[in-house]
């Protein structure tokens, strides 16, 4: 059976990416592509990666052009989906790629994006413990974002056994550009950006905050608190992060490398790498992968785990798709690049 989708935003760089994988989807017939200032223009313009579809003209982001598909993606700017998605079919598999319906506390949304909060749907990270059988037939899917995707396969393993403290989690975390989208903006001109790297979201006002630790809060069964500092790499795609825990008394990094296989045995996007193997950005360049490691600092007392991803794929559009096949009955994999490129 063929299900047809139609992708919102499709100028953008996370609309460009769920395009991308939409285009090699067996099960995908794709339908409108629509965007908001750029309607009218031709997609190869503004995407000329996408060869396949250069030749579609970009519509208007409306209910209408929308309406009538299978799949809806909206991939639109944090405040726009709720209002669209309200519109449209029940039975239409709607996926929020923006942080509109991720989360749970209306006080947190209001917080820390300043309107309201538009509700919550299941969350669309199939890997973290629970989520996977709430987007099986779901119609209303949240994507995660980018950082807590990442951060939160880093650190699950260890909250679901119970094997760290909950109060005390620090995060670091360096992403690439296209993580800011598409739009112009002065601190992202390549003159600004290479050759160095800065610091941003500093002191806990990182939107992605209370994401993480609902996330980390729901595996863990109680509230988490973390400390996280995300920092701009110059690279346009990709996320590393260091994320620390203090480990409960008398925990040893071999009872949490049997927590990490055992959770992600049979994962076929997340991947604990040997021991003496280090995550690096272009190991996952393109791909739904997420790479692992950990140690145990001893002076410490701590848990240290890097993860990686790219994140317009796992961490954004491919995490979509990937909903997008289980909400479908479809094999989760369909669709999703297991395999990097190297160099």
């Amino acid at each position: 059976m063929t299900f047809t989708a139609a992708v919102s935003g499709a100028s953008g760089y996370a609309g460009g990416e769920v395009l991308r994988l939409l285009a090699n989807h067996p099960e995908i017939k794709i339908g409108a592509v629509t965007a908001h200032s750029n309607a009218g223009q031709r997609l190869g313009e503004l995407q000329p990666h996408l060869h396949a579809l250069s030749e579609r003209e970009l519509v208007e982001t409306t209910t209408e052009n929308l309406a009538g598909h299978d799949v809806v993606f909206l991939a639109l700017p944090h405040g726009a989906s709720g209002e669209i998605a309200a519109e449209l079919e029940k039975d239409t598999v709607v996926i929020d790629a923006a942080a509109d319906h991720r989360l749970e506390s209306a006080a947190d949304w209001e917080k820390f994006y300043g309107s309201a909060h538009q509700g919550t749907w299941p969350y669309g990270l199939p890997e973290l413990p629970g989520q996977r059988q709430k987007l099986v037939g779901a119609t209303r899917i949240a994507v995660p974002g980018c950082y807590p995707t990442t951060i939160l396969l880093g650190l699950a393993p260890a909250f679901a056994s119970s094997l760290v403290e909950p109060q005390d989690v620090v995060v670091v975390a360096a992403t690439g550009t296209s993580g800011a989208g598409k739009s112009l903006k002065p601190h992202l001109l390549g003159s600004e950006v290479m050759g160095g790297m800065s610091p941003y979201g500093v002191g806990g006002t990182h939107r992605h905050t209370p994401e993480i630790e609902q996330g980390l809060g729901w595996v863990a069964g109680e509230a988490v608190q973390i400390s996280f500092t995300p920092t701009l790499a110059p690279m346009s795609r990709g996320i590393l992060a260091t994320s620390t825990a203090k480990l409960r008394p008398g925990v040893t990094e071999a009872q949490l490398r049997e927590a990490y296989t055992a959770l992600y045995a049979g994962e076929p996007f997340v991947h604990l790498l040997p021991a003496g193997q280090w995550p690096a950005t272009k190991q996952v360049l393109g791909t739904n992968q997420v790479t692992l490691q950990l140690a145990v600092d001893e002076h410490a007392g701590r848990l240290i785990v890097v993860s990686a991803s790219d994140n317009l794929t796992k961490g954004t559009a491919g995490g979509a798709v990937q909903s997008m096949n289980l909400a479908l009955g479809l094999d989760e994999t369909i669709g999703l690049n297991l395999i990097g490129a190297a160099p």
